[in-house]
C-alpha cells in the first residue's frame, strides 16, 4: 500500500467520522434547551479532529519504533470513545447528559494530562491537550 493510499484511507476514515457526527448533530433538538450544549458539541468535536491527529501522529511514531507515546495513544482513543458519545447526547439535549459530561470532563483530564507531557516534542500532543482543557470547560457548564 503505497502511503497515498494510507493518507487517502486515513482521511476518508477522518470524514466519515466527522459526517456521522455531524449527522447526529442534526438530530431531534426539540427537548431540553437550554442545557449549554452547544458549546460542548463545538468542543467536542474539536477534542475529536485534534485527538484524531494525536493517535495518527502517534502510530506513525510507532512505525518508526518509538514506543515513546503508547500512553498517549491510549489516553486519546479514550478521549475519542467518550467525545463522540458527549457529542451525541449533547446535539439531542438527553437527560443523561450531565452524567456523561461529568465522564468525559474525567477523561478529559487523564487525556490532557498525558498529552502534556509531550507537548514541547509534538505539535499534535499540544493541539489534542489545548482541546481537552477547553472541553472540560464547557462539561463543567453542563454538569
Amino acid at each position: 500500500m503505497s502511503k497515498l493510499e494510507s493518507i487517502s484511507r486515513r482521511n476518508l476514515l477522518i470524514g466519515a467520522t466527522a459526517l456521522a457526527a455531524g449527522s447526529s448533530v442534526m438530530a431531534d433538538t426539540t427537548h431540553n434547551h437550554d442545557m449549554g450544549s452547544t458549546g460542548l458539541i463545538d468542543t467536542t468535536f474539536d477534542c475529536l479532529k485534534k485527538g484524531q491527529a494525536c493517535v495518527d501522529h502517534c502510530i506513525e511514531a510507532f512505525k518508526n519504533g518509538d514506543t515513546s507515546l503508547a500512553a498517549c495513544a491510549d489516553m486519546s482513543q479514550e478521549m475519542l470513545a467518550i467525545c463522540s458519545a458527549t457529542s451525541k447526547f449533547a446535539s439531542f439535549k438527553s437527560k443523561h447528559l450531565k452524567a456523561l459530561a461529568a465522564v468525559c470532563a474525567e477523561v478529559c483530564k487523564d487525556c490532557e494530562k498525558e498529552c502534556r507531557k509531550h507537548e514541547d516534542k509534538h505539535t499534535s500532543c499540544k493541539e489534542c491537550a489545548d482541546a481537552c482543557a477547553a472541553c472540560i470547560k464547557e462539561c463543567q457548564k453542563v454538569i
